[in-house]
């Protein structure tokens, strides 16, 4: 079976080694980006199985990133999990209406729960 491919893109520093670290170890291929457009790019070129997505990048924040990869017939397909800071309703009613497949609060979340909603997300 192959590895589903994963595109972490996430700037704060600790909490991406710590997914690229989590996810390899749960078997999954991962991809990296450190901003909205290395992200849009990588999504582009390396067609992940699925985008874990923070909003508050730099260079493009998340929204500008989902707006992209949604308008894109090559990637609009692609589910996009958010992960995020962010937990107003607002941001979330705008993070579905964009097309994001899920939304999850960074805090609520441990690194057990996010595999487990990738995994549920991706059906395995």
């Amino acid at each position: 079976m192959t590895k589903k491919k994963i595109l972490v893109v996430e700037d704060e520093a600790t909490l991406h080694r710590a997914l690229l670290e989590f996810l390899t170890s749960e078997g999954f291929e991962v991809f990296s980006a450190l901003d909205g457009e290395e992200g849009i790019e990588i999504t582009k070129t390396k067609k992940p199985d699925l985008v874990l997505l923070d909003i508050i990048l730099p260079k493009k924040d998340g929204y500008e990133v989902l707006d992209e990869l949604k308008k894109n017939p090559e990637t609009k397909s692609i589910p996009v999990i958010l992960l995020t800071n962010l937990e107003s309703a607002e941001d979330i009613q705008k993070a579905f209406e964009k097309g994001a497949t899920t939304y999850l609060v960074k805090s609520s979340y441990k690194l057990e729960d996010v595999v487990k909603k990738i995994k549920e997300t991706l059906k395995m």
